[in-house]
């Protein structure tokens, strides 16, 4: 389940830097402004877990505040925000969806209404590396440990993929699909309770 929690993290704050700029470093101001003009998408994804084994999956986000991934077969886990609630729903479990407070998790700063990656004091490294935009994110407060690396090309600007690193130090890397806007979301995408596996 954890790996479901890690995903979290890195969706959320990877999610936040994606932007269509020309090669040079993007701004955070710049980043901003994008993604709040961004109130629905989706994509797919592979995950590279840190013991080499790998899960592909979808993801939804609709902002403000909703969050859907779907992992695909023989996974089938699934992880749903929503209504300041995180719900994740592993196969393995038999005693349904652990859940918990969004506002434990870094995913509450991608769905939020407003985004100023600027002054919001996440940000510890953003640089030029290469043909890449890196960028590394932490929780100033402490409260939510590990940090995030991401990485981008540009000629239009891509994110490729980013990996978070835990408090034991395990890594996981996401590579993620390309990003699809979408006009419409239904809200049963997000709804905790009508996915859950044990309502009738």
């Amino acid at each position: 389940m954890n790996k479901y929690i890690t995903f979290l993290s890195t969706a959320a704050s990877a999610f936040l830097f994606i932007t269509p700029v020309l090669a040079e470093k993007i701004s955070l101001t710049s980043l901003s402004a994008y993604i709040n003009s961004l109130p629905m998408i989706k994509a797919n994804f592979t995950q590279i877990n840190s013991d080499g084994s790998q899960d592909e999956g979808q993801l939804y986000i609709k902002r403000p505040g909703k969050l859907r991934l779907e992992y695909a077969s023989p996974n089938n886990a699934l992880v749903i925000a929503s209504t300041g609630s995180v719900a994740i729903y592993d196969d393995k479990s038999k005693s349904g969806p652990a859940v918990f407070p969004l506002k434990q998790t870094p995913v509450k700063l991608l769905i939020q209404k407003n985004i100023d990656l600027k002054n919001n004091g996440m940000v510890s490294k953003h640089i030029k590396k290469q043909e890449y935009t890196i960028v590394i994110t932490r929780d100033p407060r402490g409260k939510i440990p590990g940090e995030i690396e991401m990485a981008f090309s540009g000629n239009p600007t891509t994110l490729r993929q980013w990996t978070i690193t835990d408090q034991s130090n395990q890594k996981t890397t996401i590579i993620l699909g390309k990003l699809h806007k979408q006009k419409f979301l239904p809200r049963s995408l997000f709804s905790i309770s009508m996915n859950r596996p044990d309502v009738n």
